[in-house]
């Protein structure tokens, strides 16, 4: 029997960034098919326009606010934006991550270096940041990190597995900090998923794409919405 991941969400609120497509989509339309009103946060105007269409095609309640990981102040307004359009904050997942090709970890130019951890790693800290107060207040939550399969093997490249691993220590580290406060914290590792970020490095480098397809067992890209089902 399947245990439901979602139980317990019903009128809930929620925060997911990267919500524009993939992962975060997913995580979105499940997030409000349970019963949570959702705040979409991506850089992705577009797409996070459209995640909203889908909610609201099936009756959910959802609003988009463009956010920048990188930047304090779009994620402190995120949060502010689920305060004042919902009445507070339950749950997070904080999945907005960028990826790019391999290289040996010399050959990176420091700016590269920089980007990959800004993004991945201390974009999932400015939203904890932002999230943990609010989460306090109200007593409890939950939050989901993204982190990857790199962040779990020597898989990826160096700046990319060393920003994964770096979300698992960061959701370890908040599970004590704040285990007295009510809330859980978890990180989700998937394998390659097929996303815009992945089918663009497949239009890039289809030879490597087709390399890493050939190694997964199942013989195929995993979907988004394995990664948010409710099923074992």
């Amino acid at each position: 029997m399947a245990i439901d991941i979602m139980h317990g969400i019903q009128d809930g609120v929620a925060v997911v960034t990267g919500g524009g497509s993939g992962i975060g989509r997913q995580s979105s339309l499940r997030f409000a098919e349970a019963g949570a009103k959702v705040v979409v946060a991506d850089i992705d105007e577009d797409g996070g326009h459209e995640t909203i269409e889908m909610i609201e095609s099936d009756g959910g309640e959802a609003t988009f606010v463009r956010t920048d990981v990188t930047d304090s102040d779009d994620v402190a307004a995120m949060v502010q934006t689920a305060l004042d359009e919902y009445g507070g904050l339950d749950f997070a997942h904080n999945n907005a991550g960028i990826a790019d090709e391999g290289a040996h970890l010399a050959d990176y130019d420091e700016a590269e270096w920089d980007r990959m951890i800004d993004v991945n790693l201390k974009g999932v800290w400015r939203c904890l940041k932002a999230e943990i107060p609010e989460m306090i207040e109200r007593g409890g939550g939950a939050v989901v990190n993204t982190s990857s399969a790199a962040g779990v093997s020597a898989n990826g490249s160096a700046h990319y597995a060393a920003s994964k691993h770096g979300v698992i220590g960061l959701t370890r580290r908040a599970m004590v900090d704040y285990a007295e406060d009510g809330i859980r914290f978890n990180a989700v590792c998937p394998g390659v998923i097929d996303t815009p970020m992945v089918q663009q490095a497949g239009e890039d480098n289809a030879e490597e794409l087709d390399r890493i397809t050939a190694g997964i067992p199942a013989g195929r890209l995993g979907d988004p919405r394995e990664v948010t089902s409710s099923s074992p």
